[in-house]
């Protein structure tokens, strides 16, 4: 063989597992990218199924039921609502009227939450439940007391 020839293949292995090496990034990627709905796109079916998502909105007032370490609350954005099922400790912060996260996915009709995100304080709300809120259309009391700002350290 050439010294051409040997070089040539050479570039075309190392290109070979260059583009492996990005594909699997990609791929990994991808996977482990976790995308925000309100309840009002998931009533809308533009969440996915089957796949980890992030709701976001406000604890309906009255919704929360506990059963031991289960619990169920809904998730408004005052237009659309959304049945939440979580097991597990919630964050201290977690209460009716007031702001949250919850990652998860969608299960027959209801969103199976496997983490539950609470705001940092009484001025804070994450950027994406606020302006899902203000999106929906509808200012509610809370939303009008919430002001935005960054988390603090």
């Amino acid at each position: 063989m050439k010294t051409r020839h040997k070089r040539i293949m050479i570039a075309m292995g190392a290109l070979a597992v260059l583009g492996t090496a990005t594909a699997l990034v990609l791929n990994a990627f991808n996977s482990n990218l976790v995308f925000f709905y309100s309840p009002t796109q998931v009533a809308a079916k533009e969440a996915p199924t089957g796949r980890t998502f992030r709701l976001g909105g406000m604890v309906e007032a009255g919704s929360v039921r506990r059963d031991g370490v289960n619990v169920h609350f809904v998730v408004t954005d005052t237009v659309k609502s959304v049945p939440v099922q979580y097991q597990g400790i919630l964050p201290d912060l977690f209460k009716e009227g007031k702001g949250v996260v919850a990652q998860g996915q969608l299960k027959d009709g209801h969103f199976e939450a496997s983490e539950v995100l609470a705001k940092h304080d009484e001025n804070y709300m994450p950027p994406e439940a606020a302006e899902a809120l203000r999106q929906a259309g509808k200012n509610t009391n809370a939303m009008s007391q919430t002001v935005l700002m960054e988390p603090k350290p």
